[in-house]
């Protein structure tokens, strides 16, 4: 049986200074800011997540009994047997606030087939239950889930059979200091056990849960505002900027949390992350030391062992075992944009120090719409509703960051690119929705002039006409791709961005400014797309528009 070896912290603390008058101030004007964003739950709010979470308990244990059932088992083992359902993530972290989803895990019998009893038994009872709309079943995810809405809360479901359990999960399973749970599992279960010991674990390693809680709060409101929270987008998600803000919480463990959040942008604002083979190896961001189990084998990150862990540009690792990187979405692009927020957010906190601003700065949304002059518009476009619009850009947006990646590659990093996380609607039409995500564009020259006197240089012009057919060629291998999935391409500048757009983004109570045709209508911007409908066979040649050349001033 293998054992659970003591954990220990990674490292020494820097300070062991506790907090001043000043810094208790600070934080509660931190705390007030945060209930005035909404980010702290009421308590009727509470009562009904915990009401979504008993009830989908109950769905759970009708769910396992009638998989026992289907599986031959006498009604007496039917009788006995269960599955749990745990909470993970911002909610088992208690940083959830409103409108925040629910990440749940179902752990179930041994003998439960995740493809054929979670996702077909448990996936049609809940598409029978009144209680659950929008759901969508991703069984090719990294870890798959059951995504849905149960009486307006956003949940996630994963699932995991667990070892030595065949017939009844008890209650009170112990998924955290027990490893055995591990044996024998494939890597996708592994991946879905880990969310709630990972969580488990981050909650054990910090010295003060509360202090801990309020500064990741603070951190997570302030990357959304930044536009650097989203893990697909290739930024970090929620556990990543939960390690990192318990990482400060182990090096200034009696510090208060408005100390914290200061502390949390002068570390990683100076942190080592690799930029490349010519950088020296990267920090990773560990809360523990890394530990192998040659009994178990599951694979675990290590740069000291697999050479294909150096690779990585950002490494903040997951504290239990199987240890993973969270960071392994982030490329070149991101890492220079997540690096340019936090240094921009430790600036701010310099300036909040010395007194000449206040916390409520730190928060100022980012203008993506003034930061840059030329963008790529990727629509996902569907003819069957809304219902299959969640699905297509789903996946669309999973492929996002392997555009961003071509871009820089087509034209050797001298064309930026900036992924924007967030999805704007179009106003459907019948049952045909559409979906669109931007890309904000800028040459290196651009940055430059940033940082010198204004000249004006001749821009270099890029035709990425050959790097848009190859992203929609691999976005069309959709494996449940049929007619009326479309993805398209544009090129569109600022003053030529779609209405629906504009009128989700008015910095400061006003609109961009923006051209209009004499009846109102936007321009119509040059493209590049295709479809695999049509005369073109599946996957064939992408047609794209003659004027997708562009020069991104």
């Amino acid at each position: 049986m293998a054992a659970a070896h003591p954990k220990q912290m990674f490292g020494e603390p820097i300070s062991l200074v506790g907090p001043t008058p000043a810094d208790l101030e600070s934080t509660a004007e931190l705390e007030k800011l945060l209930h005035e964003a909404g980010l702290y739950e009421t308590p009727e709010e509470s009562a009904v997540r915990e009401a979504v979470l008993h009830d989908l308990q109950d769905i759970v244990d009708r769910w396992v009994k009638q998989v026992t059932f289907q599986h031959g088992y006498p009604d007496a083992m039917v009788d006995e047997a269960t599955a749990l359902l745990l909470p993970f993530g911002s909610y088992r972290l208690g940083v959830h606030g409103r409108g925040s989803d629910i990440d749940a895990l179902v752990v179930g019998p041994s003998f439960v087939d995740r493809d054929a009893d979670f996702f077909g038994g448990l996936g049609g009872a809940l598409a029978e239950a009144e209680a659950v709309t929008q759901l969508q079943p991703v069984p090719g995810a990294h870890v798959p889930v059951i995504k849905m809405r149960f009486r307006g809360v956003q949940v996630d479901l994963v699932y995991a059979s667990v070892a030595g359990h065949h017939l009844v999960v008890p209650r009170d399973l112990d998924l955290s200091s027990d490893r055995s749970v591990l044996r024998g599992l494939d890597h996708a279960t592994a991946r879905s056990l880990n969310g709630v010991r990972v969580a488990d674990e981050i909650l054990r390693l910090v010295p003060d849960p509360a202090s801990f809680r309020t500064a990741l709060r603070c951190v997570k409101h302030w990357a959304r505002a930044r536009g650097v929270y989203s893990n697909v987008a290739g930024f970090l998600g929620g556990v990543s900027w939960a390690i990192m803000v318990a990482r400060v919480c182990q090096l200034y463990p009696n510090a208060a949390p408005s100390t914290l959040v200061s502390r949390f942008f002068r570390v990683f604002s100076q942190w080592r992350w690799a930029a490349g083979p010519a950088t020296a190896p990267l920090m990773p961001v560990m809360l523990r030391d890394i530990e192998h189990d040659a009994e178990l084998g599951l694979p675990v990150w290590d740069a000291r062992a697999n050479p294909r862990d150096r690779t990585h540009l950002m490494a903040v690792i997951t504290p239990a075992y199987p240890c993973m990187n969270s960071t392994y979405n982030v490329s070149q692009a991101t890492l220079r944009i997540l690096r340019e927020q936090i240094e921009a957010g430790h600036a701010a906190c310099q300036e909040i120090a010395a007194g000449r601003i206040g916390w409520d700065a730190l928060f100022r949304p980012f203008q993506f719409f003034r930061a840059h002059k030329s963008y790529l518009q990727v629509d996902a476009t569907v003819a069957g509703g809304e219902d299959e619009l969640r699905e297509w850009k789903g996946w669309v947006e999973s492929r996002l960051r392997q555009l961003v990646a071509k871009v820089e590659r087509d034209t050797a990093g001298e064309l930026l690119c900036h992924p924007n996380p967030r999805a704007y609607d179009a106003e459907p039409c019948g049952l045909q929705c559409t979906s669109s995500f931007f890309i904000g564009l800028s040459t290196k020259q651009q940055q430059q002039q940033q940082q010198q006197p204004p000249r004006q240089p001749e821009q270099p012009k890029f035709d990425l006409r050959a790097t848009a057919e190859e992203f929609t060629y691999d976005v069309y291998k959709y494996e449940f791709w049929r007619p009326g999935l479309v993805v398209t391409v544009t090129h569109v500048r600022r003053k030529d961005l779609p209405s629906y757009v504009m009128q989700k983004v008015r910095p400061n109570g006003h609109e961009l400014k923006r051209k209009r045709n004499d009846d109102g209508s936007s321009p119509s911007p040059s493209s590049s797309s295709s479809s695999p409908s049509g005369d073109e066979d599946f996957g064939g040649p992408a047609r794209s528009s003659s004027r997708a050349k562009l020069n991104p001033t």
